[in-house]
């Protein structure tokens, strides 16, 4: 089985348990130890990435440790972003970059930003698509206020564009709320992608 077909295999749990669970399906057994031990600066400069150019998520989760469990972990940061105010979530949501926008153009992407994109096929679109999608995202960020924001690595390229179209339709607070949701799985593969890394 392939990594794509094993995400897409696993999206029917995370629909039904939540990101936490799903994305600890894919990841291994975690030594907790040397995390727990990292002081707020080395967690951060390790961590702070996961959720797109928001550290303070990281810091914040910093000081709650021990964590038990990497699962326990990615819920400490999870809950730090859900009960943030308001206007930091809000933030949050405009630091992720449009799917194939003007900062994938210019090259100003986060590195996991550029990687979960091109594994999406969306660095590679016909000038049709690409079209479409800048079309999308004007549409997307002018009803809402906010990017679309999708755990691409669970898509295939003609999901995302289904789900683009589908999502507009909805209003801005189950818009939010899905945007939020997505972060919380995008942040998981991070953190599983990170530490299989290590």
């Amino acid at each position: 089985m392939t990594d794509r077909s094993r995400l897409l295999a696993c999206l029917v749990f995370a629909l039904a348990l939540g990101p936490a669970s799903i994305a600890n399906a894919i990841a291994g057994p975690v030594d907790m130890a040397p995390i727990n031990a990292m002081d707020r600066a080395a967690f951060v400069v390790k961590f702070g990435g996961i959720f797109e150019k928001s550290p303070w998520v990281a810091e914040e989760a910093w000081e709650r440790r021990p964590f038990a469990s990497l699962d326990e972990m990615h819920a400490t940061m999870v809950t730090v972003a859900k009960t943030a105010p308001a206007a930091r979530q809000l933030s949050l949501l405009q630091a992720h970059p449009d799917l194939a926008g003007k900062e994938a153009q210019a090259g100003t992407m986060t590195a996991s930003s550029v990687a979960e994109q091109a594994g999406a096929g969306l660095n590679a679109l016909p000038p049709p698509e690409f079209a479409e999608l800048s079309n999308l995202n004007t549409a997307y960020k002018t009803k809402f206020g906010f990017p679309f924001i999708i755990a691409v690595r669970m898509y295939t390229k003609e999901g995302i564009f289904f789900e683009f179209k589908r999502r507009l339709q909805n209003d801005t607070q189950t818009e939010f709320a899905n945007d939020l949701q997505n972060v919380y799985i995008i942040t998981r593969l991070r953190l599983n992608k990170l530490l299989d890394a290590n």
